[in-house]
């Protein structure tokens, strides 16, 4: 289902909600309810437009007066049944959380076809592997042919590393052997004296055995393996359904012996005896182990057959008899599947280490501390607020009434604009907030157009309806004309960006169709029915430049053509004398980290680049952050970018690792995790006895420790962390970790997910006061050992290359697009040319000016300029292709005013070329200081995130206006 679908559906169960709380009787309340919800929505805002347009005695209006408010009803919807926070989604730099993009392993699938349908089945599992319950807001999509980007809103670190765990662990198959009291009677005795909480039976510090539950029939429930075999070990375990029966399965002490899914060669399907059955065939090594294995346990006389166990996902599926040696490694698992089964089965196998497994390591991942998002939000809102303000009062300060009107406009054009986003399911990003805010400036631009032509009509001696109809006509092409230009750019913004960039050309195509709607349709609304109802009589407003000009700017063009061949020079020379300097990670590959000092020891930004020049060389790119702390204050922060080599697959944990060891040696202290255990005590053993209907708790008769830490985290995040660290000790499993050990608040008052510095560690009773005791320096060790970083970010070499060809492609297709669309407007292609050739002069010019603005970032100017070290990335290739559409805007009202200049005259003179120069020349400057005040307040106060980007559309609005 598509996200607008998706949406419909969700606005329709909000009704029904808003049913269920007032309905007594059921059913039919909610079926009223919502359908007058619906009617209400469509129908009353027409009722209403015609109600108001009785009052104002202008029929004529009810209709356009409906329209409006239906249009403006249904983008108000979503948030007065959803709070405002969960009404819109943002995306990972704003509240923090993870992107992961996976590739499928190559060389693994080389025999095997990646198609379409392969890669949905892999979505489909790692969809359910990484949201089992369907209920966080979790993105799994496929990108391109042969990757899977995974996003996560509001994971932290220690969430993304278990995701991660999540994600390369998929689908495992196992072969291996029941225990049977012939073979295996001490180990029976061992593992039944352990009691119920423990799974794995631990015999000389490795795990000889473990206890595995049967897979149930998906249309009965019933167990797949039921064997009530003396000879077997078997126990049954209570639960809120019933007991369920657990069988012991021999392991193997030694990993290497242990067949597994990474042994299968194929697997397919068949159809048998008992219905549906999965056929498998194992490489030489799988072979030859699963030779050994049943010739080992063949048929012997004096003891009873033994059983194989054939696992999926830690589930018993089937458990056959081994009557003889099986030599050739192939072989058919019978577990009476369905069809749903089957296909999930292939899915999740295939997702594994199978036909198309993932690659351990993610080409691309991208981590957003929450703190930090909640920064860079903060400044973005701010941004937004004072960009909105000073383009409302300048709007309304220069145009007075008209400004007015088209303050009305540009007001309901972000409400239309943010409904849009929330039904759709969009994702607001940082960029897409400077889109957002982008959009208005340029909403701006197509009021300015009508002003500026209503003022010519008044200057006619037309009468103010005529002026005003005349205005919005004649205005209308060029509006449409230069929005639809920004459009195409939009749509190629979308399709070759990351999800921040798509963020953006999300965000500025709805803004521009919104501001289209709201200034041509609402606009005209308003002024209508003020004019006939005389609440306005004139139209005064400020003239910028004065009524009439007379410059000769076609007689400058040789003093014109020297100085910009001068900066496009210049501006290459730098470029060039930078090399691949010029490029940010996203398009070399390579890792970012963001980490800050301990209180006392904050360095300068020199003393920082000093300690990490040796490691990095030339590659370092190093900019200050200044975060806001929750409890108040800010924490200055360092954002850092290095190259990486190619193929290498650790190049995140190495860099993590090589910054960690620069500041070793020196006196300035990363902030690192400090860990302090309190006594360890007991827990008071249970002494009611459990219903059979539930499931033992572990933890009566354990042990539980007070823990204090110096930076805080969640509950759940520092137990998934100790386990982590205990997971490598080998002597318990994940699976018995995750129930054997947790944490916990010591405060019920508190929110689950609340960041604390106090919580206390439980063990359940299966792990003994000595264990506890070793354990607890493994986890003060583990997490102690690494400092803490808000970010982290990789670029696979081979995804940097793609991102390359994508963005010059998308740079060539951007201006053929245009050539073609103006070339059909005019009617010639000289047109479509000249604009193309002043969008590449643009351009040029705004490159090279980012390389010298990196020059220069090391010098006093810096703070002057509030310059950085600029290098291209996604980010950047954005505002080139932005500066594109909008340089585009004011090229097209010139060439509109040509056509009109000209007329029927086949000849274009140097005379018709000034005067349509002078004559759109108010408008032009107009339209680009609105925008160039809202791109400097941007610049100032955006932050980081967007600084790049607003330095180069600062740049581009200067460059455009003067091509």
């Amino acid at each position: 289902m598509n996200p607008l679908g998706a949406n419909w559906l969700l606005l329709a169960e909000d009704a029904k909600d808003l049913a269920n709380e007032t309905a007594s009787d059921g059913s039919s309340w909610q079926g009223i309810l919502t359908f007058l919800f619906v009617v209400a929505v469509i129908v009353l805002p027409f009722v209403i437009g015609n109600i108001i347009a009785a009052a104002l005695r202008m029929k004529e209006v009810g209709t356009r007066i409906g329209v409006t408010l239906f249009v403006l009803t249904l983008c108000a919807i979503p948030f007065f049944l959803r709070p405002l926070d969960e009404a819109l989604s943002l995306g990972i730099d704003l509240a923090g959380g993870t992107n992961l993009v996976y590739e499928i392993d190559r060389e693994a699938a080389e025999e095997n076809a990646v198609t379409p349908a392969v890669m949905e089945k892999m979505v489909e599992a790692i969809r359910k592997r990484v949201n089992p319950s369907g209920t966080e807001e979790v993105t799994v999509r496929g990108v391109g042919a042969d990757r899977i980007e995974i996003i996560v809103p509001g994971a932290d670190q220690e969430k993304t590393e278990r995701i991660k765990k999540q994600i390369v662990n998929l689908g495992e198959l196992e072969f291996a052997l029941l225990a049977d009291r012939g073979d295996h009677r001490q180990l029976i005795e061992l593992a039944l004296s352990k009691g119920n909480a423990v799974k794995n039976i631990v015999k000389d510090n490795a795990v000889v055995a473990e206890w595995h539950r049967s897979a149930k029939e998906a249309e009965t429930g019933n167990p797949k393996i039921n064997l009530n075999d003396s000879q077997l070990a078997f126990r049954d375990i209570p639960s809120a359904n019933g007991p369920v029966r657990e069988y012991l399965v021999i392991v193997d002490p030694v990993k290497d012996r242990r067949i597994t899914g990474r042994m299968l060669r194929s697997i397919g399907q068949s159809f048998g005896d008992n219905g549906l059955s999965v056929t498998f065939k194992l490489d030489s090594n799988g072979a030859r182990l699963f030779r050994e294995v049943t010739t080992e346990y063949r048929p012997r006389e004096g003891k009873p057959k033994t059983h194989l166990a054939i696992l999926l996902n830690g589930e018993i599926h089937s458990a056959p008899v081994i009557n003889s040696p099986i030599p050739g490694g192939s072989g058919q698992i019978d577990g009476r599947f369905t069809r749903e089964e089957i296909d999930e089965l292939m899915s999740v196998l295939n997702a594994g280490s199978l036909v198309v497994p993932l690659n351990e390591t993610p080409v691309n991942e991208s981590t957003v501390s929450p703190t930090l998002g909640k920064d860079v939000q903060e400044k973005g809102k701010w941004a937004m607020i004072w960009s909105l303000l000073a383009v409302f009062i300048f709007t309304a300060g220069y145009y007075l009434t008209a400004g007015f009107v088209a303050d009305v406009c540009l007001a309901l054009n972000i409400v239309l604009v943010m409904g849009v986003m929330s039904i759709i399911d969009a994702t607001f990003t940082l960029p897409g907030l400077a889109g957002l805010v982008l959009t208005v400036g340029m909403a701006v631009d197509a009021n300015v157009l009508i002003f500026e032509r209503i003022r010519e009509e008044r200057s006619k001696g037309s009468s103010l309806r005529m002026a005003i109809k005349n205005g919005f006509e004649k205005a209308f092409m060029t509006i449409f004309d230069s929005n639809l230009t920004t459009l195409l750019t939009a749509v190629v913004l979308y399709y070759i960006g990351t999800d921040q960039v798509k963020g953006f050309a999300v965000a500025l195509f709805v803004g521009i169709c919104a501001s289209m709607f709201s200034a041509v349709y609402i606009g005209r609304l308003i002024f209508d029915i003020a004019e006939k109802k005389k609440w306005i009589t004139d139209l005064k407003m400020f003239s910028l430049i004065g009524e009439k000009t007379n410059i000769d700017f076609v007689g400058k063009k040789k003093l014109a053509a020297i100085a910009s061949i001068v900066l496009i020079a210049v501006g290459l020379v730098a470029v060039g004398m930078r090399g691949k300097e010029n490029l940010d990670i996203d398009f070399r590959g390579g890792a970012m980290v963001t980490f800050s000092f301990e209180e006392g020891s904050t360095p300068t930004f020199a003393d920082v680049k000093a300690t990490l020049e040796p490691k990095f060389d030339k590659s370092l790119a190093l900019e200050e952050l200044e975060a806001v702390q929750d409890g108040g204050g800010t924490r200055k922060m360092y954002r850092m970018r290095t190259v990486t080599e190619a193929g290498d697959k650790n190049a995140a944990e190495r860099v993590k690792d090589e910054v960690r060891d620069a500041f070793a040696a020196t006196n300035f202290k990363l902030i690192l995790q400090n860990v302090t255990f309190g006594a360890v005590e007991d827990i008071p053993a249970s002494t009611d006895p459990t219903p059979n209907d539930q499931a033992i708790d572990p933890f009566p008769g354990g042990h539980i420790v007070d823990v204090t830490l110096k930076e805080v985290m969640t509950a759940g995040g520092f137990a998934d962390a100790a386990r982590s660290y205990l997971e490598d000790l080998e002597l318990f499993s994940a699976e018995d970790l995750s129930t054997l050990v947790v944490a916990e608040l010591k405060s019920d008052d508190i929110p689950a997910d609340s960041k604390v510095t106090d919580l206390r560690l439980k063990f359940g009773k299966a792990i003994t006061k000595e264990q506890v005791e070793q354990f607890l320096p493994a986890i003060k060790s583990g997490m102690e050992a690494h400092p803490l970083f808000d970010e982290v970010n990789t670029f696979d070499s081979q995804v940097a290359g793609e991102a390359q060809n994508a963005a010059i492609w998308a740079m060539i297709l951007s201006l053929l697009m245009i050539i073609g669309y103006l070339w059909y407007r005019f009617q010639t292609v000289s047109f479509g040319l000249a604009a193309v050739v002043a969008l590449v002069h643009d351009v040029l010019i705004t490159l090279g000016a980012v390389a010298i603005g990196a020059y220069l970032s090391g010098t006093p100017l810096k703070s002057v300029f509030f310059l950085e070290d600029f290098k291209i990335n996604l980010s950047i290739v954005a505002a080139f292709l932005t500066i594109i559409g909008y340089s585009l805007n004011d090229t097209i009202v010139v060439f509109d005013r040509i056509r009109e200049v000209r007329g029927r005259n086949p000849n274009l003179t140097d005379d018709m070329v000034n005067l349509s120069l002078n004559q759109t020349l108010s408008r032009t400057l107009l339209t680009s200081l609105t925008t160039f005040i809202v791109l400097v307040i941007l610049y100032v106060v955006g932050g980081e995130g967007i600084h790049g980007f607003a330095f180069c559309l600062l740049l581009g609005i200067i460059v455009g206006t003067y091509s």
